[in-house]
């Protein structure tokens, strides 16, 4: 079973992509091309539902299917790819988007997942061969932000909270 970093802690994952092996009524994670293809079908899904975008996927053509939707997962494909960032922010801020957001792929990596934090990312499947422990770790690296985010207290009131 795959590993999660999830709300800060690794956990076991409970979710599938769509080609897993995966019993009916599943939690389970289709890309939004196949929502997009066959939308009946996943409005039917029983069990609960997410979908990945791709770093070229608009995230305001979810924004009916939100309510329905569990779980989304933005993918990094490598580490310089940022439109994954922009993605989150977009789901968090403007579409009010209160479920698990997901960063998956290959760029998802043990030295951005503080960052990744920030824009509002709340579970983290880590590129294959990340150490999920130094993740976990590297999110409690820095405790002062000095840009607003989603996690976080911004610098200025973190001062004067303080005192």
């Amino acid at each position: 079973m795959r590993r999660i970093l999830r709300r800060r802690e690794i956990v076991a994952d409970d979710w599938v992509h769509l080609g897993e092996e995966a019993a009916d009524g599943a939690a389970l994670i289709v890309p939004l091309v196949e929502l997009r293809k066959d939308p009946g079908r996943w409005r039917e899904w029983s069990g609960r539902l997410g979908v990945r975008l791709t770093p070229v996927d608009r995230v305001e053509e979810l924004a009916q299917e939100l309510p329905r939707l569990d779980l989304v997962a933005v993918e990094f494909p490598n580490p310089s790819d940022g439109r994954g960032y922009s993605q989150a922010r977009l789901l968090r801020e403007r579409l009010g988007f209160r479920g698990e957001l997901r960063a998956v792929g290959a760029g998802v990596r043990q030295d951005q997942v503080f960052l990744l934090a920030r824009c509002g990312f709340d579970a983290l499947e880590l590129a294959a061969g990340e150490d999920a422990q130094a993740a976990r770790r590297a999110l409690e690296r820095y405790d002062v932000a000095y840009q607003p985010g989603s996690a976080a207290v911004g610098l200025r009131a973190q001062r004067f909270s303080a005192q």
